[in-house]
């Protein structure tokens, strides 16, 4: 084609033409690469029949499409249900893997668990050989059942046993020549306290004296008429009033020996003033109202003996309480002042109440050998109140407080292991526990500060 021949060609396309032809080209080529690309790989015979019906015509060429869509479809079944079968196949496996690994990680966790509570232990275990507890006297018991007793605690106050106290009394009037017990001094029976001069006392043995000497001439006067009469010279009358003053004579005597017996006062004595004050019985003196030559009366108590191997421990029970004090009762006697403890029982149980202080007194007899429980002395009264069987119980030794609670250490391999624990009643003695321990477990009973201690010094060194 020529120079002019283009020129006309171009001029009868235009521009615009040639533009829209070079669109609809290239959305051609895209089209095409989308379906090869989508398409799968076509056989040869189906190559060599698209030449075969470019050659023969467009007969051919329909039928060739014809059956090339047909092979496509069918390929695309295939290629589906392969794809489907492998996709299924995928998916058990899938699920598999997964139930496998959390297996895997359920087991994981429980070691990790197992890991934690082990390494938890062994930092709160607190390490003990068996020489190190039989060094440190650490005794080691069992938790099992027991009766606590649950007790009453009421107030009380040591006096002095009434029923071996006397107050030394002159039985008449004098002035004192001497004094023989101090305040506080240990006395027998029958001892001489102190000796009065009383002028009473001195006519009571006159009288005492001139009975005497009357009964002596009265026996002598009957002895004398007894005779004449058996001798046939004195009448019988004479005989029977001479008898008559001598019975006389005999109780006159009889009667001033019982009033100076009645003083106190020995008939004997060669002084007839001299009034002597004894001791009733063994005891202490406790109070002294006497001086060297005072005048005292016949009403003045002068001296205090109380036999102290015995007092009395006064108790105010209040109205509620009385149906649970009882004579017989075992109490225990505990002092505020000093450590010191006795038993004894319930002797006495008033049965009135008093109008100021709404209660009723009780007593206990105290044996006091070495003379510890003193008249004066405030005590606590302790008696059972009630008496229950509790399933699990320690010794109240073995209950620290530990992270304000109450622990219990137990015995394990190695060393004790802290255990909080809920306590319940308690009398002193044993502690019943309530939650936290079970029975039969080996804990830390005598010495169990020892391991607190020790606990204390472990946390510290962790710690730091």
């Amino acid at each position: 084609m020529n120079t002019e021949e283009r020129k006309t060609f171009a001029e009868r396309v235009g521009r615009k033409q040639l533009i829209a032809i070079a669109a609809v080209l290239a959305l051609g080529a895209g089209a095409g690469a989308l379906i090869l690309r989508s398409a799968p790989a076509k056989p040869e015979a189906a190559g060599h029949s698209e030449a075969a019906g470019h050659g023969d015509g467009e007969h051919h060429e329909e039928g060739g499409h014809k059956e090339e869509g047909h092979k496509e479809a069918k390929a695309g079944e295939d290629h589906d249900h392969s794809h489907g079968e492998a996709k299924g196949h995928g998916d058990k496996e899938h699920h598999a893997e997964e139930g496998k690994g959390e297996a895997k990680s359920a087991s994981g966790e429980a070691k990790v668990e197992e890991k934690s509570a082990a390494h938890k232990e062994d930092e709160e275990k607190i390490a003990f050989t068996d020489e190190q507890v039989k060094a440190a006297d650490i005794s080691v018991e069992s938790a099992g059942p027991a009766r606590i007793k649950l007790s009453l605690q009421l107030p009380g106050e040591i006096k002095f046993n009434e029923d071996r106290t006397a107050h030394v009394v002159p039985r008449v009037a004098g002035v004192v020549d001497s004094v023989s017990a101090n305040l506080g001094q240990e006395v027998r029976r029958g001892q001489v306290l102190a000796v009065l001069s009383s002028p009473g006392l001195s006519e009571q043995r006159s009288e005492l004296q001139s009975a005497q000497r009357r009964l002596e001439l009265a026996r002598t006067t009957y002895e004398r008429e007894k005779k004449l009469w058996e001798e046939k010279i004195s009448p019988q009358q004479d005989y029977l009033q001479a008898e008559q003053a001598m019975q006389e004579a005999r109780i006159a005597v009889a009667n001033a020996n019982q009033k100076l017996l009645a003083l106190g006062a020995t008939p004997g004595s060669s002084a007839l003033g001299r009034y002597e004050l004894r001791a009733p019985f063994d005891g202490m003196v406790v109070e002294k109202h006497i001086s060297l030559g005072e005048s005292v009366g016949e009403a003045v108590n002068v001296f205090t003996i109380s036999d102290l191997s015995t007092v009395w421990a006064e108790i105010s029970v209040a109205a509620n309480n009385l149906n649970l004090v009882r004579i017989g009762e075992p109490v225990k006697i505990r002092s505020t002042a000093f450590d010191q403890t006795a038993t004894g029982k319930v002797s006495y149980v008033g049965s009135l109440i008093g109008a100021q202080t709404r209660t009723a007194t009780a007593r206990v007899t105290l044996t006091n050998p070495e003379r510890i429980w003193r008249p004066g002395l405030f005590v606590n009264v302790e008696l059972v109140a009630s008496e229950t069987e509790a399933p699990v119980t320690v010794a109240a030794d073995a209950v620290q407080t530990v992270e304000d609670k109450p622990t219990v250490f137990l015995r394990v391999p190695g060393g004790f292991m802290p255990q909080h624990v809920q306590t319940g009643r308690s009398d002193g003695r044993r502690v019943e526990i309530v939650g936290g321990l079970k029975p039969g477990a080996a804990y830390a009973a005598g010495g169990s500060f020892v391991v607190k201690s020790q606990q204390g010094k472990s946390s510290a060194t962790h710690t730091h």
